[in-house]
């Protein structure tokens, strides 16, 4: 058997760090193995969904030296490898469901299910709806079909109380109890695929035989294993690794850890290094060293190794790291190149000039003028917003509101960046000018700075981002109990 192993990310916002943690380990176990790694999009949510964000995910993974055998950018024999492209299939496998009667058509509109779940709350029972929940009367569903009603179509799920044994490579037999199962959506009523079918259609018609993902879906599992003998196809070996966490143990999240692979590119991380610490999370080398190269994981990787405790992401202990690699694997000659590849390039130079030429005087001011761009998280003090009007709490409101927005953004040019900003201030009833104060320290440090809307487009929406968040934090940050108020006023305004 020739192993194969995917990583399947959603291209709907920024590149994720856990993309490429969980990327590392299938490519590690393919190769570790003589197989091969695939990737493919998973972009049904056609709302959120960019080809900019796809661009991102290739355009990342390949800066950390993670290749792959098959995908959309290099095809295949198992293609197309955007879900998008392969609607008919996930139609043709529901239907073969439903005829075989292991899924059903349910005509339940959200009233109605809203319903069903609070009868169940009531009762003592799960909100997992059951078949037998949903189904209706054949004269209902006779009358919602000649309608044209809209329906989903649902798995057929056990109603009997009982356990699900899945298998796993690193914790063995887990027991998933069948009562906390529904009856889950397979196709959705505009004719789009949920999760679980894709995914359990592309897996098999893709030949993958081991799947590594994070254990959020091991609750899923027993739904999976269930379409699996509905098909009659052989199960994927499964094996669950565990989250990144913040160092507060919580799962990582941008909110308080930044987790954009852009993010860690921008502030001049080596990817050898980046792509090092991830192969730290969870699992180590046979001699316990700490520093080594993807190669030498692959050589000596053993999916045994992962350790079940969550791993710590955290970026001290990456700088630290990252720092070990510009000391023992770079002369000067190697790191000047770097350098130059990183910010240092004719590219970027030809972005800033235009803005900075303004006001200069010699070569020199280039410096102090756009040391911002090339700079990571600025060092900001309470006292950096002294010039800026209003009290703490109007100047965090004002950040906060605003990153809310960027956060939303998924093209990031000057000019959407500029007409974010301005209805912002419309909405809030101030001058532009004093909303973009605040981000002009958050963004540049400094109120003397060339256009902060400029400065943003050049920084790029993961740098921009989390200089706002940090400018919060040094300002005191945001309480739950603010954040729930903040968040309140906010939906307020309206579409902005």
């Amino acid at each position: 058997m020739t192993v194969r192993t995917r990583v399947a990310p959603s291209p709907t916002g920024d590149p994720h760090v856990g993309t490429a943690y969980i990327a590392l380990f299938n490519l590690c176990f393919a190769r570790a193995h003589g197989g091969q790694f695939l990737l493919r999009i998973e972009d049904t949510d056609q709302t959120r969904s960019t080809p900019e964000s796809e661009q991102a995910i290739l355009d990342s993974l390949r800066w950390l030296g993670l290749t792959w055998d098959e995908g959309p950018d290099i095809g295949g024999d198992n293609g197309p490898y955007r879900q998008s492209e392969r609607m008919d299939l996930y139609r043709e496998h529901a239907d073969q469901l439903v005829a075989a009667g292991n899924a059903f058509r349910c005509y339940r509109t959200a009233a109605e299910l809203d319903a069903l779940r609070e009868a169940r709350r009531a009762g003592g029972h799960s909100t997992a709806l059951k078949p037998s929940d949903l189904r209706l009367a054949d004269e209902e569903v006779a009358a919602r079909e000649d309608r044209g009603d809209p329906y989903v179509i649902r798995l057929l799920v056990p109603e009997e109380e009982g356990v699900c044994v899945v298998r796993d490579m690193l914790r063995g037999d887990i027991e998933l109890d069948w009562g906390m199962i529904d009856a889950q959506i397979l196709l959705k009523s505009d004719g789009m695929p949920t999760y679980h079918l894709a995914n359990v259609v592309d897996d098999h018609l893709m030949g993958i035989t081991h799947v590594l993902r994070g254990e959020e879906w091991i609750n899923s599992a027993p739904k999976h294993k269930l379409l699996y003998e509905y098909f009659k196809w052989d199960m994927p070996q499964l094996c669950h690794l565990p989250l990144l966490r913040n160092p507060d143990k919580s799962k990582l999240s941008k909110r308080k850890n930044p987790t954009s692979i852009l993010y860690y590119e921008r502030m001049g991380f080596l990817p050898e290094a980046l792509i090092n610490y991830l192969g730290r999370m969870g699992w180590s080398m046979p001699d316990e060293r700490e520093k080594f190269t993807l190669s030498e994981m692959i050589d000596d990787f053993d999916i045994q190794r992962v350790s079940l405790g969550g791993p710590i992401f955290d970026r001290e202990k990456l700088s630290w790291l990252n720092g070990m690699w510009l000391r023992e694997d770079f002369d000067d000659e190697a790191l000047a190149d770097r350098l130059v590849d990183w910010a240092f390039n004719r590219d970027n130079l030809m972005r800033v000039l235009p803005h900075a030429r303004q006001r200069m005087e010699t070569l020199s001011d280039l410096a102090p003028l756009a040391g911002f761009l090339v700079s990571g998280i600025l060092p900001l003090s309470e006292a950096s917003f002294d010039s800026v009007k209003g009290d703490r709490e109007a100047i965090i409101k004002v950040l906060q509101f605003a990153l809310w927005r960027l956060e939303a953004r998924r093209e990031w040019t000057r000019d959407l960046i500029w007409d974010d900003m301005k209805g912002l201030a419309d909405a809030l009833d101030i001058k532009i000018k004093d909303l973009l104060a605040p981000l002009f320290i958050a963004i540049a440090g400094s109120s003397a700075s060339f256009s902060v809307v400029d400065s943003m487009a050049m920084l790029g929406p993961d740098m921009s981002r989390a200089r706002i968040r940090h400018a919060v934090e040094v300002l005191g940050g945001v309480s739950k109990k603010a954040a729930k108020r903040l968040d309140k006023e906010y939906m307020a305004l309206g579409a902005l």
